[in-house]
């Protein structure tokens, strides 16, 4: 059935149901056997909507989105094939390993081993530093295929939560994918969202017993668990600068491996995520970039596309700052139902930040990107790092994809200038957003116009 979120109207509550099959599945989907794939009677995958969903009045033909292709049907048909190798109360994979902890209910939250229906070498599933160059299929096919294995957990109290804790926290430690068996208190869910704005995720069921196999431990990460003594933070960045990549940093941070040994916490994903970019980043800027007497003395753009997503990074000769925006186009997951650009970002000066960004957790992904390349270089710079989202991106993938993406337009050869003009002139080329809109949200280029180091004519441009 396709079963509409409720929401209260005046006190009462409103359902919208419509029938089990989907009639927009005939004429979207010509093919017979691709037609077949997407059988929902046979799947079991239950397909929900918000009511007033542009989803369900679209039915994926009328692109009422602005997108070129219906990010649910991706979800949809991907969904779909996983899910019917896992139609069971068990399911035996290898885990990449891969972990997830959710955030609702906080501090009582679901946690739990990700395990996909197949056995052998699935690192790649749960790696982002590997996904440059997948397609959006490919990556969505990633998430949807992990099996969201889940017990109720207290984040505030690791020691006393259990067995499946240590298990978990097992995988955690893990430095290659581990056989995995679970048995779930009934078939996994297997519910898509009609939303084109929310990310892919795999089929989730209620633990009732694991067990893991042999577990080749990375010894690095073990080190940091064991030691009980040593903070978190110190943990993370010792880790890092040992070569551990940051989704395993953040994995085994998640399920509460780091820290003092009374301060140990599990913590949701998407926020353990955040706090190692964040951390790790912070540290490079303090102990490396700042302690460095040198600044580049030119200036500097490097730049990447992927994915419907073009990138440019701006290095400029000056003491460390740095500044992130984003300029979505409209149709995009941030600007659905405008038919203007809308562009965003924060910055910070050398001082850093005390609160957290306006823009999220992009942000930090970001500025570790660029922190690690000046750290490495033992200069510094001011950054500017821009970003231009297309309707080709058809659905948000995490922010991952901006901390890859800038990494790999830092790896690249630059352009090199000898005066911001010429580089924001190169720049205004390779964008299709207008120098003025980007100069109208940036906190460094609005600096730079009020010293004058612009030209006239741009400044008159910009104050028109």
């Amino acid at each position: 059935m396709v079963r509409g979120r409720t929401k209260r109207l005046h006190g009462k509550k409103f359902v919208k149901r419509v029938k089990k099959k989907i009639p927009w599945i005939e004429h979207v989907i010509n093919d017979v056997e691709i037609a077949g794939d997407l059988n929902l009677e046979d799947s079991g995958v239950k397909v929900e909507a918000f009511e007033g969903s542009l989803c369900l009045i679209c039915r994926g033909s009328k692109r009422l989105c602005g997108k070129p292709r219906c990010p649910a049907l991706t979800k949809l048909y991907s969904l779909i094939k996983v899910s019917r190798l896992v139609d069971g109360e068990s399911l035996m994979g290898s885990s990449p390993p891969g972990v997830f902890v959710g955030r609702v209910g906080y501090p009582y939250v679901y946690a739990g081993p990700l395990v996909p229906p197949e056995v052998g070498d699935t690192s790649l599933m749960d790696t982002p530093e590997k996904w440059i160059g997948k397609t959006i299929d490919e990556i969505v096919g990633f998430r949807t295929s992990l099996v969201r294995s889940k017990f109720r957990v207290n984040v505030k109290k690791v020691a006393k939560a259990g067995r499946f804790v240590d298990q978990t926290l097992e995988l955690a430690l893990s430095r290659e994918p581990v056989d995995t068996e679970v048995t779930f208190k009934r078939k996994p869910s297997k519910r898509i969202l009609l939303d084109s704005e929310v990310q892919p995720m795999g089929p989730s069921a209620v633990l009732r017993s694991m067990e893991v196999g042999s577990v080749k431990t990375d010894h690095r990460i073990e080190k940091a668990y064991s030691d009980t003594d040593l903070k978190a933070e110190e943990a993370v960045l010792d880790l890092y600068l040992n070569g551990v990549p940051v989704s395993k940093i953040q994995r085994a941070f998640s399920i509460g491996a780091f820290g003092l040994k009374r301060q140990r916490r599990i913590v949701p994903t998407r926020w353990s995520i955040t706090a190692v970019d964040s951390t790790i980043s912070r540290r490079l800027i303090e102990e490396r970039i700042k302690r460095s007497s040198r600044t580049i003395n030119e200036y500097r753009v490097y730049e990447f596309n992927y994915l419907e997503n073009r990138y440019i990074v701006l290095l400029m000769p000056g003491s460390w700052k740095y500044e992130w925006i984003e300029a979505w186009y409209p149709g995009t997951t941030w600007n659905p139902g405008s038919n203007n650009i809308a562009l965003g970002g924060d910055w910070e000066g050398y001082k850093g930040r005390t609160t957290y960004a306006s823009i999220g957790g992009c942000y930090y992904a970001v500025r570790l990107a660029v922190a690690e390349y000046l750290a490495n270089e033992g200069r510094q710079a001011e950054v500017l790092a821009l970003r231009e989202i297309r309707p080709g991106y058809i659905m948000p993938l995490g922010v991952w994809i901006n901390r890859e993406c800038v990494r790999e337009a830092l790896k690249r050869d630059y352009a090199r200038f000898n005066t911001l003009e010429e580089a924001l002139n190169y720049i205004s080329s390779r964008f299709t957003v207008g120098l003025r809109d980007w100069i109208s949200v940036s906190m460094l280029l609005k600096d730079a116009l009020y010293q004058e180091r612009l030209p006239k004519y741009l400044i008159r441009e910009w104050r028109e």
